[in-house]
């Protein structure tokens, strides 16, 4: 298996299971109702806000990947569209399961120089960076987002 390939699968690993971790986005978000997702826990992030987040680079990733330009800002990536039903919350949900598969095909295509060069701009550094940047930011969120769900979990018990 090539780099490329290591590195989209390495990425499906933090979704939907199989990394070294033991824990995936899929497993983690199975079973949250949209009101746990929305709901707010001391000062955090909500999870379909983290959930939103995360996914909103891997659009913006996948476009440069498709050969568009990069499109997205920082500040944007935590404007979340309202969550008012568990419709809305699904939505969320099935649209980051079918950008992130896009997202791993495209990666899978590319050449292994590509990995190597420029992306976008040397600020950015190269491909692998980036990519492997994604992966690094979809398990430390994946790690609030267990937490939450805890401190959620554990005040509707008591």
């Amino acid at each position: 298996m090539n780099s490329a390939a290591q590195i989209a699968k390495h990425f499906r690993d933090v979704l939907f299971g199989g990394n070294w971790t033991s824990v995936n986005l899929k497993e983690t978000l199975g079973g949250i109702t949209w009101e746990q997702a929305t709901t707010k826990a001391y000062s955090f992030n909500t999870i379909a806000i983290l959930v939103y987040h995360m996914n909103y680079y891997v659009g913006v990733i996948t476009k440069v990947l498709q050969g568009q330009p990069l499109d997205g800002k920082d500040t944007d990536s935590f404007n979340c569209p309202p969550v008012n039903s568990a419709d809305d919350w699904e939505k969320l949900v099935q649209k980051t399961w079918e950008e992130a598969e896009i997202f791993a095909k495209l990666i899978e295509q590319l050449p292994e120089n590509k990995l190597e060069e420029t992306f976008i701009s040397e600020k950015y550094g190269n491909y692998y960076r980036n990519l492997h940047g994604v992966i690094e930011h979809y398990h430390y969120h994946l790690g609030q987002i267990v937490l939450i769900k805890k401190i959620i979990n554990n005040s509707i018990a008591q």
